[in-house]
């Protein structure tokens, strides 16, 4: 029995890259060898065990046969006669074929060392048309690495494609699209994830509400990029210098998606846009099964950028009104995210990437104020439900008004 390290914790060693939880595969072995050394078998479609002292995974070597469309649509063979070459011969990428034994000594039939250096994202063999999964990930690879120069090779994006044509994405589930997008907006370039996927076509599948805004134009005086698909990606940008909740990247990646279904006859102006990007995201959300707290953000967003980016024109009535509508009161901290995401658009412009928000700072100041009156300060005698929220709404608004 043979075990070696493989995947991206030797991947991310070689680049010198923070390193997460090892792998490894065992060649020579049977299911009831690993139990009884001691392991438990956790796999649901082929022998993966947990370690009995570290609880890292140990897969069988194992080979694959497509015998359907979409992810599961395999069957595995893992037996002893099954080299550690013909595992990683079923792998995604080169840079995540690589192995190493248990002296240090890295193993690489697939030249992924030589595409670590590179630069290079590129497929192991045709197989990789098999899986669709795979063109999720390969767009994620290129977010995560893009800091470091690493791009995807033209064969990989020609075979990509020729998996949209075959209508091979269409056989992708919610939940895979979903964990491979919430994988990518925790990189540093999130962006790239999307310019991959439209490069490919496969962002017409997956995410068709965000592919149809490339090409719609916006007013040069607020958008001197013009296209609207280009502002969207320059405010993920910007979501991802600003912070790093998935939250705030999922909003900035969702925010103007009304302005795909304006007609061309109103282009280049927006009109009602907002609404209409609420009930797009709405349905987005409930396809891929979104996370509640990410679509309740993305909502708000959506809803109340423009009046955020209005704020210093605001009167004290109107501010009050918009911390209202956006919760604030109660939830405090989704409302920084808010403002994070508005700022994100704001700077998602050309020449405007290091403008000041002065509008956000108004805000947080906003909310401290109006935040410290409390009803048990205020006279409410012989008032009662909704006309004590009104007189509490009053001396909010008194309060900012003071510092105007």
């Amino acid at each position: 029995m043979e075990i070696y390290r493989v995947g991206g914790a030797v991947r991310d060693r070689l680049l010198g890259e923070p390193a997460g939880d090892d792998d490894y595969v065992v060649v020579g072995a049977t299911p009831q060898d690993m139990l009884d050394r001691g392991f438990r078998a956790v796999g649901a479609d082929f022998p993966v065990f947990l370690h009995p002292g570290t609880g890292e995974e140990y897969a069988l070597a194992r080979t694959e046969r497509k015998t359907a469309r979409g992810y599961h649509g395999f069957e595995f063979h893992a037996a002893p006669d099954v080299t550690l070459e013909q595992d990683l011969a079923r792998r995604d990428l080169s840079i995540n074929a690589i192995a190493e034994d248990t002296n240090g000594k890295v193993i690489d039939p697939h030249g992924g060392v030589a595409d670590l250096e590179a630069r290079v994202l590129r497929h192991v063999s045709p197989a990789f048309a098999e899986d669709p999964v795979r063109v999720l990930r390969t767009a994620r690879f290129a977010a995560r690495f893009h800091r470091l120069g690493f791009a995807v090779a033209d064969e990989t994006m020609a075979l990509m494609r020729d998996m949209k044509d075959a209508g091979e994405i269409d056989a992708l589930v919610p939940e895979r699209v979903w964990q491979e997008t919430a994988k990518a907006l925790t990189t540093g370039s999130p962006q790239v994830f999307i310019e991959v996927l439209r490069e490919c076509g496969a962002l017409a599948v997956v995410f068709p509400e965000v592919d149809v805004l490339f090409g719609v134009p916006q007013p040069p005086r607020w958008h001197p990029e013009i296209d609207t698909g280009r502002h969207v990606l320059m405010v993920l940008r910007q979501a991802a210098r600003l912070s790093d909740d998935t939250r705030v990247r999922f909003a900035a990646l969702t925010h103007d998606l009304g302005k795909g279904t304006t007609p061309r006859s109103e282009w280049p102006k927006h009109i009602g846009h907002e609404q209409r990007t609420v009930k797009l995201l709405r349905t987005m959300c409930e396809r891929l099964r979104v996370p509640n707290d990410h679509r309740e953000l993305a909502e708000i967003v959506a809803r109340d950028h423009g009046r955020c980016h209005r704020a210093m024109e605001m009167r004290a009535n109107t501010i009050i009104n918009l911390l209202e509508a956006c919760d604030a009161f109660r939830r405090p901290e989704r409302f920084e995210l808010f403002l994070l995401a508005c700022e994100a658009d704001a700077r998602g412009r050309l020449g405007m990437e290091q403008r000041d928000y002065p509008q956000a700072e108004l805000l947080r100041r906003a909310l401290q104020l109006a935040a410290a009156v409390k009803v048990a300060d205020l006279d409410t005698e012989g008032l009662s439900g909704p006309a004590i929220g009104a007189r509490l709404h009053q001396a909010r608004v008194a309060a900012i008004r003071r510092t105007r």
